[in-house]
């Protein structure tokens, strides 16, 4: 039952996860529901998360949405910033993962009013003084605790006028690459709790799929305030299960 239930919860949170992110706060609470260690838990999204959002990037690189030649510099500083945020999730207890998350999600969300192309500008990205830091810090707080990682990402590739449909697909990409770095540090810590985390997986990789194809005909005008609604669902989320646990 717990199996179908992660597949299940793998869909859903993937496919949100894809559109706008934060589909981590949907998947991590159900696993520490069902008795999973806070490390196993997160590290179960990691492994999952590396898989399918390959599978994502991919379809949307054979529909030539994104070219690989443009994006591929990311990999290094999102893989990086995953293995950092790893080894330091190592050394933390989960308290302090919830705070780094609350304080990032609520910059996330002011960073949202400044400018106004709502992810229609056309922009190759480029590194840059701040899009190189950027996704290497938002690579640290995947490793660290990772839900909400994809919103920060679209916040920070909207903020640099890149188009939605693009947008997307360097989010995949980054998030393969930090959550592959991170994924290496959990299993190496023997805390992966693998039948249920490859029934997730399972999930993610479907939910990767649909949120593709839902995201290639979404209007870029929507996305801001859908990013908005989640993230304060997000914060709010945090803030209960501080308070909780």
């Amino acid at each position: 039952m717990d199996l179908i239930l992660l597949y299940v919860i793998g869909v859903v949170a993937t496919t949100i996860g894809t559109l706008a992110g934060g589909g981590g706060f949907i998947n991590l609470p159900t696993m520490l529901l069902l008795g999973m260690p806070i490390h196993s838990a997160i590290g179960a999204n990691k492994v999952s998360n590396t898989v399918s959002s390959f599978s994502s990037f991919f379809t949307l690189y054979k529909r030539k949405q994104i070219s690989f030649k443009d994006s591929y510099w990311i990999i290094p500083f999102s893989l990086i910033g995953g293995l950092t945020g790893g080894w330091i999730a190592s050394l933390l207890s989960s308290k302090y993962l919830f705070i780094v998350a609350i304080v990032l999600l609520v910059l996330g969300f002011l960073t949202s009013f400044i400018g106004k192309d709502n992810f229609t500008g056309n922009k190759e990205l480029t590194l840059n003084k701040v899009s190189g830091p950027g996704l290497y810090g938002i690579g640290i707080y995947d490793g660290l605790f990772g839900p909400g990682q994809g919103t920060l990402m679209l916040y920070l590739f909207s903020y640099l006028n890149v188009a939605y449909i693009k947008s997307v697909g360097l989010v995949r990409l980054a998030t393969f690459s930090s959550c592959f770095g991170a994924a290496i540090s959990y299993i190496a810590s023997g805390v992966i709790i693998w039948p249920l985390t490859l029934a997730l997986m399972a999930g993610s990789i479907t939910g990767a799929q649909v949120g593709v194809r839902i995201a290639e005909k979404l209007n870029p005008r929507f996305v801001k305030p859908i990013l908005r609604v989640i993230t304060t669902i997000l914060i709010v989320q945090l803030i209960l299960e501080n308070l909780v646990f």
